[in-house]
């Protein structure tokens, strides 16, 4: 029934703050919709930002920030994504470890976002 994600919405604290993490260090392209909404986009997705106590209905029944744990798939070797984190001095708090993703192994480090959300970025592996 279902095929795929097509957005998640992160609720934030400090909006400056994600637009940096989600662009500067996670790569993704900074979108605005609707009006003035902003979004980050990534592949064929995207991640709607609120703000806390500004979210826009219908919202989650508790939107707070820092409760997510996501897994992204890297595009770029995971050696390429973990000598990025280190040029710019974010701190990677796990890994490179073995997990196992929704398909197949995967090879993953851990970071935070500015709201302490915890943020798996991984590559596959065989």
């Amino acid at each position: 029934m279902i095929s795929h994600l097509d957005h998640i919405v992160l609720t934030c604290t400090d909006p400056d703050a994600s637009k940096d993490f989600y662009t500067r260090v996670m790569g993704m392209t900074l979108a605005t919709f609707g009006e003035g909404r902003l979004a980050f986009r990534f592949g064929n997705q995207k991640i709607n930002l609120h703000v806390r106590g500004q979210e826009f209905e219908p919202k989650a029944h508790l939107p707070v920030p820092g409760a997510l744990d996501l897994c992204f798939i890297s595009a770029i070797p995971l050696d390429e994504v973990i000598e990025h984190l280190q040029g710019i001095g974010w701190p990677i708090i796990e890994g490179p470890v073995m997990r196992t993703g929704a398909t197949q192994k995967i090879r993953s480090v851990y970071i935070r976002d500015p709201d302490l959300n915890l943020i798996e970025i991984a590559e596959l592996s065989t």
